[in-house]
């Protein structure tokens, strides 16, 4: 059975909540975390056409990137939009949770998504906001159990480095130890000293899953007292942050907007800077991001894409000698709900339906 908490659970280990802003409020909304899910409607915003949306689908939980609450809510008044929403969430037993900042710097979010849309090349972060600590952890198995332990680390999900899993190294020793009295030892006799044809694991473990990882370990370990030593690392960590920057195909500033606009079914775009220059080195941040527009400067780009972006903070882009292209909050971060339903897909398979929702569209603008 797939509940709304192993919903949550997958979606948090690609966005997990420590990423949030503070002021943001990321989680569950409304609903039970031990809800049976049989169908999920993915939505940028949860609005009252959304809600029926979800009620005429028969949807058990709204994954939202926006919160439906911001802030803390005095009174229901049934009377109030929000009020409506939420008696008809209730009424109809639906989950809704919103991953939202979270789902901004994480890898695989919203940045990644709108780089990958526009097909950027070797995508890097544009403002780091978080560092995980990396950490080493060497464990002494017995040499008929260190596949078992060396597969039990990589299910855990320690090993990885870059695009690989499962990696470790492997070194053979002889270990030495004298069960005592009271002891209930896997291997010798109490009060006998014992040599033992053993290997040193040592993998890679990130600071977010190190306790779960050693928890495992000594779990299916054969031992009664595990020896095993953790190392925290100066020279790795894992990086997650606001917007991407890379590169495109050389192309004029035109010709480049006019593919944003198609790509990301934009109703709309605003371009500042000379249209017929031509640009290569790009950044995007999805949603309101005239804030970053000064770290994209400093990152040498050629031109920034976001949303939202202010007058003043435009023209002080145009006297940087940067081009600007506002494709608009709701389109550029509308594109993660595609990524989602991939990563939703390939960890239920058919347990469970992914439907993207097609009336969260307060966003959109109606060009006449």
């Amino acid at each position: 059975m797939i509940t709304s908490k192993k919903v949550i659970n997958k979606l948090e280990d690609i966005a997990p909540k420590k990423l949030a802003e503070e002021w943001d409020n990321v989680g569950l909304q409304i609903g039970s975390l031990n809800k049976k899910i049989k169908k999920v409607l993915l939505a940028l915003d949860i609005n009252i056409d959304v809600v029926e949306e979800a009620i005429e689908n028969q949807v058990d939980m709204i994954i939202s990137h926006h919160p439906m609450f911001f802030d803390p809510i005095k009174t229901i008044d049934l009377d109030t939009y929000k009020g409506q929403m939420i008696e008809k969430i209730i009424k109809n037993d639906i989950v809704v949770y919103s991953a939202h900042t979270n789902l901004d710097l994480s890898k695989d979010g919203v940045n990644d998504a709108l780089a990958e849309t526009l097909e950027i090349e070797n995508s890097q972060i544009l403002v780091t906001e978080y560092r995980e600590a990396m950490y080493k952890l060497s464990v002494f198995v017995p040499v008929t159990h260190e596949n078992k332990i060396r597969k039990v680390l990589g299910d855990a999900g320690a090993g990885g480095i870059g695009n690989y899993s499962y990696c470790t190294f492997t070194s053979k020793g002889i270990g030495t130890f004298k069960p005592n009295e009271g002891s209930n030892p896997y291997i010798g006799n109490i009060e006998e000293l014992e040599k033992v044809d053993e290997v040193k694991i040592e993998v890679i473990v990130s600071g977010d899953i190190l306790d779960d990882v050693v928890k495992k370990m000594i779990y299916n370990h054969p031992y009664e007292e595990v020896a095993y030593d953790i190392f925290k690392l100066e020279n790795q960590y894992i990086e997650y942050g606001i917007g991407r920057v890379g590169n495109i195909n050389k192309t004029t500033l035109i010709n480049f907007a006019k593919k944003v606009k198609e790509k990301l079914n934009s109703a709309y775009l605003r371009i500042y800077g000379n249209i017929n220059e031509e640009v290569e080195k790009i950044a995007v941040v999805g949603g309101s991001g005239s804030d970053f527009i000064k770290d994209a400067k400093k990152a040498n780009v050629d031109v920034y894409i976001t949303g939202d972006i202010k007058h003043h903070d435009a023209q002080q882009a145009m006297e940087w000698g940067l081009n600007l292209i506002d494709a608009g909050h709701f389109s550029t971060e509308k594109i993660v709900m595609n990524k989602l339903e991939k990563y939703f897909r390939k960890e239920f398979s058919t347990d469970i339906e992914i439907l993207i929702s097609e009336k969260d569209n307060s966003g959109k603008y109606l060009s006449i």
